[in-house]
């Protein structure tokens, strides 16, 4: 079944404007909101969290707010420019995330994660990286996911938390107790309601839908059949308008693989036909599945390296295009060039094939099954964990290189564990290691090793040493351990000892 992340960004307003503020003007220590106006009327559309504490509450007119906060900052709205923020916030996360997500309102987002969480992990450490991102960008986010666009839509507004997930099938639970506010009526209806006595929607789920369509028409029901499920709420992918992308819709709807298979290879040619027109090679695509209920499915594959071999490409689709699920029928499919690159002709030098190994398909196919497939790149740090980082796999191989005259280990841990040792203080070798709960006696030592900090990137690194030993054990086992510090100034560490490193 689909799952829906709804993404509230409640202060994008404010933060816009304060993201824009190059020169300064506006104090970071003062409170700020945004007016908006319709011929003489003035009032509060938005406000930081310092105008909120300070009594400042959204539809407040512009001069009682104004007499109410000493100091208090005014910007004019820009509901345009708003628009335009949250649309590119949108298309960044379709490249990111989703091949289906589409602006919700005017203060969220929302997508459709099927076949996608699991290349990000499932689904908590999907939402926490969503958080996490848009938290470093400067912007305030809650992130819900649930079965229905509405129900996930609710809960990310309803909650402090930055992320809630409600588990399939429990949507009723989940909104039951929820303010009436968020179920994506007017703002008329929902104050007629209230005057009713309606307050929540688990209270309007429970009255006869006819006395209801009688007096506010079918939107109460329609909102409520979305919310829990008994009618579709497809989303229409947002889309820019430099993707190239090629369609074919069919009088007839169809539903057998070969079929599928066959009209997904036809529209693969005409894509590479117009990347090649362009000059350009395709990163990142996107197959978007129309069905006759209304629904939508989409298949994502991704390339190491720009391509637009059409044998490569149809391979990859191939190898998905049975997770789609028909249903009564698909009426249209659509391929979309999401990411794409510069790519210029290749001319060989020689009929004969030279025995170049490419192992960009591996890669590709690794990647599309959502392993994370990287390099190991070396970094000019003496600092062992900074001494190597992440690339990507396909990248170009990197001109920087270790220089050491000591050995270093085939395993480097991800941290340093803390081990138990027995040693002679300053510079003598352990003659026993407790690691892992394993008492080891050392049979062979060399060393010490110093490294210093790096005190040019913080000052706490000026007196940082570490003392590296290579020992064996009586199994023949050898471990790469240091001691923090000299093993006589308190300063330059704490004198324990670590395992970094396992030798093959």
């Amino acid at each position: 079944m689909p799952r829906v992340v709804s993404i509230y960004l409640p202060d994008l307003p404010i933060e816009r404007i304060r993201r824009m503020d190059q020169k300064a003007e506006l104090s970071p220590d003062r409170p700020l909101v945004l007016i908006a106006s319709s011929g003489s009327k003035r009032w509060i559309s938005a406000a930081d969290a310092k105008a909120r504490e300070a009594g400042i509450r959204l539809g407040m007119p512009a001069a009682k707010a104004q007499a109410m906060v000493q100091g208090l900052q005014f910007v004019d709205a820009d509901p345009a420019a708003d628009a335009q923020a949250l649309e590119r916030i949108a298309l960044w996360s379709l490249t990111q995330y989703s091949p289906i997500v589409s602006v919700d309102g005017t203060d969220g987002i929302v997508m459709d994660t099927e076949g996608a969480d699991h290349l990000q992990g499932g689904e908590l450490p999907m939402l926490t990286g969503i958080v996490n991102r848009f938290r470093a960008r400067g912007l305030t986010v809650h992130a819900a996911i649930a079965d229905t666009w509405g129900t996930a839509h609710a809960c990310a507004r309803a909650t402090h938390r930055e992320t809630v997930i409600i588990p399939p099938g429990e949507t009723a639970r989940a909104v039951e107790h929820l303010p009436i506010s968020h179920l994506r009526l007017s703002p008329e209806i929902v104050a007629s309601l209230r005057t009713l006595g309606f307050k929540t929607i688990g209270e309007l789920s429970a009255t006869p839908r006819a006395p209801l369509a009688l007096r506010f028409g079918p939107e109460i029901g329609r909102r409520l059949d979305q919310m829990f499920g008994r009618i579709a709420e497809p989303i229409d992918p947002i889309r820019a308008p430099e993707w190239i992308e090629v369609g074919r819709a069919f009088a007839e709807p169809i539903g057998a693989a070969e079929t599928i298979d066959k009209y997904v290879g036809r529209l693969i040619i005409r894509l590479v036909a117009e990347l090649q027109r362009r000059g350009l090679g395709v990163r990142r695509t996107d197959l978007i599945v129309e069905k006759v209920d209304g629904s939508r499915q989409a298949i994502r594959a991704g390339t190491a390296k720009p391509a637009r071999d059409v044998a490569w490409l149809s391979k990859l689709f191939r190898d998905r295009t049975e997770k789609i699920e028909p249903g009564f029928g698909i009426e249209k499919l659509t391929l979309i060039a999401v990411m794409t690159e510069p790519l210029g002709e290749e001319q060989r030098s020689s009929l004969v094939d030279e025995g170049d190994q490419d192992i960009t398909p591996l890669i590709d196919t690794f990647g599309n099954r959502g392993q994370r497939v990287y390099r190991i790149a070396p970094v000019a740090s003496d600092v062992p964990e900074r001494s190597i980082r992440r690339i990507a796999a396909a990248a170009e191989d990197v001109a920087e290189t270790w220089v050491h005259h000591w050995p270093r280990p085939v395993r480097l841990l991800a941290r340093p564990e803390l081990i138990d040792v027995i040693a002679l203080l300053p510079d003598h070798p352990p003659v026993s290691v407790t690691w892992r709960g394993k008492r080891r006696r050392v049979r062979r030592a060399d060393g010490p090793e110093r490294i210093f900090g790096e005190w040019w990137t913080r000052s706490s690194e000026f007196d940082a040493v570490r003392d590296y030993f290579v020992i064996e054990d009586e199994s023949g086992e050898r471990l790469w351990i240091f001691r923090s510090g000299d093993g006589v100034d308190a300063a330059t560490g704490s004198h324990r000892w670590f395992c970094h490193g396992i030798f093959a």
